[in-house]
């Protein structure tokens, strides 16, 4: 580590010194959480500095952390006690990277797609606070023939300061006018027990044809891994198809998806509905699905716009089976915008059995009042579930107006839990206000107090439950 930013200091000095076509830019961002919950640490803190430094065909970055500790929104990492393992300072991201015409060299924290995301990403996530860039060597060429090549490591998940490796490259070409081709092939090296490595090797191809209204994706991929420690080796599998034609006004698509012990790290896999919901909550898609979506959208009298969206999924058992459904009206008038929309997502496990569902209509108002935007959101989403012969259901209401003072910017909030209509005086509400505020050209100050509700979030094929909040967040952001 001190090798390395040993060798990007020196290479920022020699930049710094030549001053010629210098380009910098960066921000710093601080954020200070006061938690008011009996059973936490209170209060987090963490500042984020970095920059971004552009000379002729050079670029360079870093970026300095503290957390101290910083606050995770996922309920399972919340602190009860300061612990010693979650104070950090230290420069957590640094790159350095050449570009000459197609060609460029990227070393240093990276962030990568091949394809679509389904043989390798290597990206942050900043909903569920994770980081899952390599640190990595990245050769790439972006002509006609497109071509990547990266070999890296990632702190590994099981064991702090030691790294699980991924290496691997991908190619496209047009092999005609609206058809490309493009292959992958990644390996990963896992990190297990006794310091020994679990292998999984990974080859796909795909084809993307774009001919006059119609857009198509097809992807395919094979995966095996072996040297398992305490298991047999596997083959996984994974089919992605996507289709969209735009015929006037009217526009329909389809996907289709199946997967097959397809699920790791270092990927990002087509989830195939509206509201990117997993097959089911306690397992992470990938390991054994297939499904469907129907989609359509039709522009009427230019002054509205209808959609709908549907999608089934499955396992191979069929003990696992849900259904996403999103309906849409928006309305436009002038510079005034209105949006009347229905969801509705149901989940089975007859493994478990347990069934789930939540359907909620959602309304969304913009418009102006004196020269000013003012945007209101009302949401009134119903919960049902069963497990085994008990049944359960509850209400979870939420209103939110958001407008602006000059140059100061207001969020007002409230949600709500119902058990049923009876108790509503007497049921929990959540309200909060947000304002953020330009103190300076390049600076913004930002204040949350209030409740928030938590709840699952699906993100990159797992749901997790992120914590309820009640406090205050305070963030100052500084650009240059």
């Amino acid at each position: 580590m001190k090798l390395r930013l040993s060798l990007l200091l020196a290479l920022m000095s020699v930049l710094l010194f030549g001053q010629n076509n210098l380009q910098i830019n960066g921000i710093n961002e601080a954020q200070f959480v006061y938690r008011t919950v009996p059973d936490s640490l209170n209060t987090y803190f963490r500042n984020s500095f970095g920059f971004n430094l552009g000379y002729r065909d050079f670029r360079f970055g870093m970026k300095f952390n503290s957390d101290l500790p910083r606050y995770s929104n996922q309920e399972t990492e919340l602190l009860g006690n300061l612990d010693a393992n979650r104070l950090s300072v230290a420069w957590e991201e640094l790159y350095a990277g050449y570009s000459k015409d197609a060609f460029s060299i990227h070393v240093g924290t990276t962030a990568e797609t091949f394809g679509q995301g389904i043989s390798f990403r290597s990206y942050e996530d900043l909903e569920f606070d994770e980081d899952h860039r390599l640190e990595s060597f990245l050769l790439k060429y972006d002509d006609k023939l497109s071509f990547k090549a990266i070999y890296g490591a990632i702190e590994s998940e099981n064991y702090a300061g030691r790294y699980d490796l991924a290496y691997g490259s991908d190619i496209q070409y047009p092999v005609m006018e609206g058809l490309r081709l493009g292959a992958s092939a990644m390996g990963y090296r896992n990190l297990g027990a006794f310091g020994h490595y679990s292998f999984r090797d990974v080859f796909a191809t795909r084809a993307i044809f774009s001919h006059g209204n119609l857009d198509t994706y097809a992807e395919f991929a094979l995966s095996k891994s072996y040297r398992l420690q305490g298991s047999d080796d596997s083959d996984g599998s994974a089919i992605y198809l996507n289709a969209d034609y735009f015929w006037g006004d009217l526009s329909i698509g389809a996907a289709y998806k199946r997967y097959d012990d397809f699920s790791f790290r270092l990927q990002d896999l087509p989830l195939a509905n509206y509201h990117s919901e997993t097959l089911s909550d306690l397992l992470a898609s990938g390991l054994d699905e297939e499904g469907w979506q129907l989609r359509a959208g039709y522009a009427l009298m230019d002054d509205f716009y209808l959609s709908a969206d549907y999608a089934e999924a499955w396992d191979q058992s069929g003990d696992l089976r849900m259904n996403d459904l999103h309906l849409a009206i928006d309305a436009y008038r002038g510079a005034d915008f209105y949006q009347l929309s229905w969801s509705h997502i149901e989940k089975v496990d007859d493994l478990t059995r347990t069934w789930q569902k939540e359907y909620y209509p959602t309304l969304v108002t913009s418009f102006a009042v004196k020269g000013r935007p003012l945007t209101f959101t009302g949401e009134f989403k119903t919960v049902e579930k069963q497990q085994g012969q008990a049944t359960s259901s509850h209400y979870e209401p939420m209103l939110q107006a958001d407008f602006g003072i000059k140059k100061l910017s207001l969020s007002l909030g409230v949600s709500s839990w119902w058990q049923d209509f009876s108790g509503i005086m007497d049921s929990r509400y959540m309200p909060n206000i947000e304002a953020k505020y330009p103190l300076f050209e390049h600076t913004d100050l930002t204040l949350f107090a209030g409740k928030e509700a938590g709840g699952k979030v699906c993100r990159n094929g797992i749901c997790r439950y992120v914590a309820p909040f009640e406090g205050l967040k305070a963030e100052l952001s500084t650009r240059f």
